[in-house]
């Protein structure tokens, strides 16, 4: 049965990756594979824990689909007023080249403060108001991608898993950033520049403005609506990770929040400045333009990844790793590999529970998985930065895939190799880094 469910998970994956020339969504094929994955454990589980196991499952699944939505609602709520226009009109750009340095280097430190998923909805849905041409789009949000996941790991709040360490007390906020920012800015920097090349030194034209639309004709008649809309909205986002070191409730909880205050606000600017209905100006009106086949897409593939969990497939990858290889660096690296293939949440949930508290056996080695230890900065960044060689290993990969349209084999054939560029310089750096205690 183990067997089963592994082949199942290739062949859709695989089905996933050839959306493109098969021209069905790849939505079609995450919840097919979650399906019958669940039904092949079903015949492996004992019946009676089988129903807590999926809800649990699914509990952790939906916390992240809602806090999508609801970022998602936002962006694009923001997106309906104009609202990006205040950005886009400040960015100055010598040309294309210089655009995308500015760009990656805005996204790198937001996703910091943010996180990686909100930070590449927002980035993508700029560059779309600035750039008419779509593959050429395609190249900007995939290094956007890349500047995503790399800004998110060096912050304890900047991706799921750097909050999932931070929170079992594997590392913590000052040696993670002293660690793992260089390694990550490299990163970043290595494919941007490579990326770069493959640019035009063409000028950045204007983003084109319909004034018969309705949202961009809410922005020329009321831009103080526009500019409290984007204060607004930017400042709900951040509230976010606030509300979720006050409260240490989960973030799409504070996202429901800043949503619905969005929501309130709106209501009231629409019933003070008698604005339009037709202009679709509310919530719900930024709501019907979300992509549900992306949120559903989600959903297939993050079950998918919880039946393998829940088999112990994960789990026995993570203890062979630690039996077969049993060098942190080679682990923490091939773990990142993996963690583009299948989502890694799950993956550096196993390895929380495989390599804690770990005793016997050597103590140099031992001293790699103590709190603060070479590993756990090591997962950090490569769970993180390692989601980037696949558009689907991570929740900005999707995000991005989603709303540009991104096929998956063109991601591997453009973007790919140059995030592999990256993810090695920032594995080399930190290395580098753990030989300056023995040099001075």
């Amino acid at each position: 049965m183990i067997a089963s469910m592994i082949i199942i998970f290739v062949v859709g994956y695989l089905m996933i990756a050839l959306e493109h020339p098969l021209k069905v969504n790849k939505a079609t094929f995450a919840l097919m594979m979650c399906g019958i994955l669940w039904c092949l454990y079903a015949l492996l589980a004992e019946p009676a824990g089988l129903s807590e196991q999926l809800k649990m499952e699914l509990g952790d699944t939906a916390e992240i689909l809602f806090f999508l939505i609801g970022a998602m609602t936002i962006v694009e709520h923001i997106d309906r007023y104009g609202g990006f226009s205040f950005i886009t009109e400040r960015i100055n750009a010598r040309d294309k080249r210089h655009l995308l340095w500015i760009l990656s280097f805005v996204t790198f430190f937001m996703s910091a403060v943010l996180d990686n998923m909100t930070t590449t909805i927002i980035m993508v849905m700029m560059i779309r108001r600035i750039l008419p041409e779509q593959k050429e789009r395609w190249l900007f949000a995939g290094v956007l991608v890349l500047a995503a996941n790399a800004g998110g790991a060096w912050s304890p709040i900047g991706d799921v898993t750097t909050i999932m360490l931070w929170m079992a007390d594997k590392v913590t906020t000052v040696d993670l950033i002293v660690n793992l920012l260089l390694p990550s800015l490299v990163s970043m920097i290595v494919p941007t520049a490579i990326a770069a090349r493959w640019i035009k030194k063409e000028k950045v034209e204007k983003p084109h403005h319909n004034p018969d639309h309705g949202p961009q004709q809410i922005a020329s008649e009321y831009p103080g609506v526009s500019k409290a809309i984007l204060i607004l909205g930017v400042a709900g986002l951040l509230f976010v990770p606030v509300f979720k070191s006050t409260t240490h409730l989960p973030p799409y909880m504070g996202m429901m929040v800043s949503l619905g205050i969005i929501w309130l606000v709106t209501e009231i600017i629409i019933a003070q400045k008698h604005i339009d209905p037709k202009f679709g100006g509310r919530v719900h009106h930024a709501m019907r333009n979300i992509d549900m086949s992306t949120i559903l897409f989600f959903l297939g593939i993050l079950m998918s990844v919880s039946a393998l969990k829940e088999a112990g497939i994960l789990g026995a990858v993570a203890q062979g790793m630690n039996d077969g290889i049993h060098e942190p660096y080679t682990i923490a690296t091939l773990i990142g590999v993996l963690s583009s293939i299948v989502d890694n949440v799950p993956l550096v949930a196993a390895c929380i529970k495989m390599f804690d508290n770990m005793t016997g056996g050597d103590p140099t080695y031992l001293a790699y998985f103590v709190e603060d230890g070479l590993f756990w900065h090591l997962l950090t960044f490569t769970a993180g930065v390692g989601g980037s060689l696949l558009i689907i290993g991570s929740a900005a990969g999707v995000v991005a895939m989603g709303i540009e349209k991104i096929p998956f084999l063109w991601y591997l054939k453009k973007i790919t190799l140059i995030a592999l560029a990256g993810y090695i310089a920032g594995i080399a750096v930190i290395w580098l880094e753990s030989l300056l205690p023995f040099i001075f």
